[in-house]
């Protein structure tokens, strides 16, 4: 994978460097700043970029909104954020076209190294990777019109899981059932949303925002 990093923290930086380095990736730039972000992303089209939420000159939302910008001019670029904080504005602003390939993780949560670069790779891959904590913020902000009304508490539960980023068979685990009976649940979220057939991880991501938008 060609990767992009963005985070004016340099040691941190440097060490995000190394660890991808080592696991078969090569970083085509390392950044501090947002709009040097946009340029990267443009100038590399990488297979997906790492970008921290503050950054400067105000070491607010300058990561993120850098990070949307970067989608508009790169339509479905993968982002994965790594951060300490929800922002929820921003989350929802990455979230807002449809593309996937948007991950959303908090630094104190990724406590190994190997559940970072899996969802490293599957966002990369067009998934939609989101911390816990991240969705349980974006839920705050349901719409009376719920689009989700007629799914059971399971299907509720399923794709709340999925929303994390788990697989069926990782879903299948948590919730102490066959993963034949996740994927059929899946079936179910995907004809209660009225999502026509298509690429299974296009259907999923689909299900997945209107999850996180309702």
């Amino acid at each position: 994978m060609r990767v992009v990093i963005a985070d004016d923290a340099v040691l941190l930086r440097e060490g995000l460097v190394r660890l991808v380095e080592e696991n078969g990736c090569t970083v085509v730039a390392a950044v501090g700043d947002g709009p040097a972000l946009v340029d990267a992303i443009a100038r590399h089209k990488p297979d997906v970029s790492i970008v921290d939420v503050r950054m400067p000159p105000t070491h607010t939302d300058e990561g993120l909104r850098a990070a949307v910008e970067a989608r508009k001019q790169v339509p479905g670029s993968p982002i994965l954020v790594l951060s300490q904080y929800v922002e929820v504005e921003y989350a929802d602003d990455l979230l807002a076209d449809r593309l996937g390939a948007v991950g959303y993780l908090l630094k104190d949560r990724v406590a190994e190294v190997a559940d970072f670069l899996d969802g490293l790779r599957r966002v990369a891959n067009g998934a939609t990777v989101l911390d816990p904590e991240v969705v349980g913020q974006l839920l705050v902000r349901r719409r009376r019109d719920d689009p989700l009304r007629n799914l059971t508490p399971r299907e509720r539960e399923v794709l709340g899981l999925m929303a994390e980023g788990r697989s069926n068979t990782a879903i299948a685990r948590k919730i102490v059932v066959t993963e034949g009976a996740v994927e059929k649940h899946v079936r179910n979220i995907f004809t209660k949303l009225d999502l026509a057939p298509d690429t299974e991880q296009h259907r999923r991501v689909l299900a997945v925002l209107a999850y996180l938008q309702s």
